[in-house]
């Protein structure tokens, strides 16, 4: 239960993650300490140190001369909060494996993944701060690409933590020639969210808050104007929201599709309830969307949309997993 202990941490992350970036307070720590950056400041001269620090950059010079110390403080914790949890997961993934290490229960192929897993976590933190770095320049907003790197890299950890966990203590089914298509399906429900990173970098989010026309239109006026046209689906707001939008209801149509064809499969009883799952993830996720959409995204509805990508992603993979032979991890 250790790893999916690790990825329900993963989760949260992502939760705490969607809070930061639409709460603006992921700029308030423009320094990378990976040791020294769990201590909290004690006093008031620490804060008026990292207050100071926080003037130097071009989000408070722009955008948050008016804050105080106090104001401050209350962007700061997010962050803080933040990166705290993800040094904790660290160390919660890190000690439990040295462990079973030095108790040689874990076989030779499981040790080389979950090696692989620590790589990609600190690959994650330092993906983190290259994102935080974009934001302390000019422009004071972290890059959509780097974003969507950041979140995109969590849904791989995710995945994998439940794929060598699920490998450990559920047993899988008989191989189905659904299993192919279920991995068509998770890539389709990634790459959906990943464009959901797109729009949430460039806050697309706060423009055309209709559905389910867009500026009155099914194709609005404009889009893939800008220039140059393969820009686009990065950098557009129409045309970002416009593809999130038209990718969403695509996987919306092929997971009912999944589900419908699986219910004329010779499925185990696990197999179908997996199906089940993805089916009730995706109409939560959809419900969401559209909801945090009509809203402007309010702050709850935002935070919980970014955590139903998650569940999708979750109940996805475990439906993958379920629907694969016992061919190996």
């Amino acid at each position: 239960m250790w790893l999916f202990f690790v990825a329900a941490m993963v989760f949260i992350m992502v939760v705490i993650g969607g809070l930061t970036r639409l709460t603006e307070s992921g700029l308030s720590i423009v320094e990378w300490r990976p040791f020294t950056g769990i201590i909290p400041p004690m006093n008031e001269a620490d804060w008026m140190a990292l207050y100071q620090q926080y003037s130097q950059y071009p989000e408070f010079q722009k955008i948050n001369a008016w804050m105080s110390v106090e104001d401050f403080k209350s962007i700061f914790w997010l962050e803080f909060i933040h990166r705290l949890w993800g040094r904790l997961i660290g160390v919660v993934f890190f000690v439990p494996f040295v462990w079973f290490l030095a108790k040689k229960s874990i076989d030779g192929a499981t040790k080389w993944k979950l090696w692989g897993l620590f790589i990609l976590g600190g690959l994650q933190g330092a993906m983190g701060w290259y994102m935080v770095m974009s934001g302390l320049v000019d422009r004071p907003d972290v890059s959509q690409y780097r974003l969507t790197a950041h979140f995109g890299l969590a849904l791989v950890i995710f995945i994998a933590l439940m794929w060598v966990g699920l490998n450990q203590y559920a047993p899988r089914g008989i191989s189905t020639h659904a299993s192919k298509r279920g991995w068509q399906l998770l890539a389709l429900i990634v790459f959906t969210a990943l464009s959901g990173g797109f729009v949430a970098g460039i806050n697309a989010g706060h423009t055309y808050n209709t559905f389910p026309l867009m500026d009155g239109q099914l194709i609005p006026d404009g889009l893939f104007v800008y220039s140059p046209a393969w820009l686009a689906p990065f950098e557009d707001h129409m045309t970002v929201q416009w593809d999130h939008r038209w990718l969403a209801k695509l996987t919306f149509v092929m997971v009912i599709l999944f589900w419908w064809r699986a219910g004329k499969w010779n499925l185990t009883p696990q197999q179908r309830l997996a199906t089940h799952l993805v089916l009730a993830a995706v109409c939560l996720q959809v419900t969401l969307g559209i909801s945090t959409l009509l809203s402007v995204v309010w702050l709850p509805l935002g935070v919980a949309h970014q955590a139903g990508a998650v569940v999708l992603v979750g109940a996805a993979t475990y439906a993958v997993y379920r629907l694969s032979g016992d061919r190996g991890a």
